[in-house]
């Protein structure tokens, strides 16, 4: 789908400010916010997506921040711009949480930083409860296992490096699923200083605890909870690829 994007200069008067400095700011800051924003190079916003400020369409919004589709050059990508009233006071540490996990191919690819703004690579997709309502027909128990097996190794890489993404139980809101992968996004609580639970988290998500848990079983019928508790027990204990694939096994992926 084409976009269309407004030149960032359009963005120091309301409504459009109230995405640079939301939920409050100054004219100054507002000014300050855009000046940052051309040493990114970013060029341009496009106002779409699930979620709203006021009439404005964006892609989402956290108690750290806003995100927005925007262009840099030629290119579309991922805009987080950090509230007036965040307790955080840059975007650095988010930035580097994101390195992190891009080492092991996880997250969407990490491009830029400044102290309001983080730019990212941009996922297109639909949030996973989106796309699992969406999901009816032939063929969608395989396409169902193969989105939450790349989730859950994605997950599995994270354990293995000590990272733990904190938010994980609410799949809806941090698993984006594009044409070819499910990607994690939001690493705004993530921390390598918690033990990580990322599997042991979505999991649970996934197949134990939710809405989306009952939807799953729709879909395929799968091992029962005392089993899967087990499995994940295990796993919890000692974090080997051998426990892992006992539990992917009982997951029937």
């Amino acid at each position: 789908m084409a976009h269309s994007f407004i030149s960032i200069k359009k963005f120091t008067e309301e409504p459009h400010s109230k995405i640079l400095g939301y939920p409050n700011a100054t004219n100054r800051q507002i000014k300050s916010r855009i000046n940052e924003l051309e040493k990114l190079k970013i060029k341009s916003i496009c106002l779409t997506g699930p979620t709203t400020i006021g009439s404005l369409e964006i892609l989402g919004k956290g108690y750290v921040g806003v995100v927005v589709l925007a262009k840099r050059g030629n290119k579309e990508v991922a805009l987080k711009v950090r509230r007036t009233d965040s307790q955080r006071e840059n975007m650095k540490n988010e930035s580097i949480l994101l390195n992190l996990v891009n080492t092991v191919n996880v997250g969407p690819k990490m491009i830029d930083v400044s102290k309001n703004f983080l730019v990212m690579e941009y996922i297109e997709g639909e949030k996973f409860s989106e796309w699992i309502d969406m999901l009816k027909g032939l063929g969608s128990a395989k396409k169902l296992k193969s989105t939450i097996k790349n989730v859950l190794e994605d997950c599995y890489r994270l354990d293995q490096i000590e990272f733990d993404h904190g938010e994980l139980s609410n799949i809806s809101k941090h698993v984006i699923v594009g044409k070819n992968k499910a990607t994690l996004i939001d690493f705004e609580s993530s921390s390598t200083k918690r033990r990580p639970s990322n599997v042991t988290s979505i999991t649970q998500a996934f197949f134990i605890g939710s809405g989306i848990a009952k939807q799953t079983q729709k879909i395929y019928k799968n091992s029962s909870k005392e089993k899967i508790i087990l499995a994940l027990k295990n796993y919890k204990q000692e974090k080997t690829r051998e426990n892992f694939e006992t539990l992917l096994k009982i997951l029937k992926l």
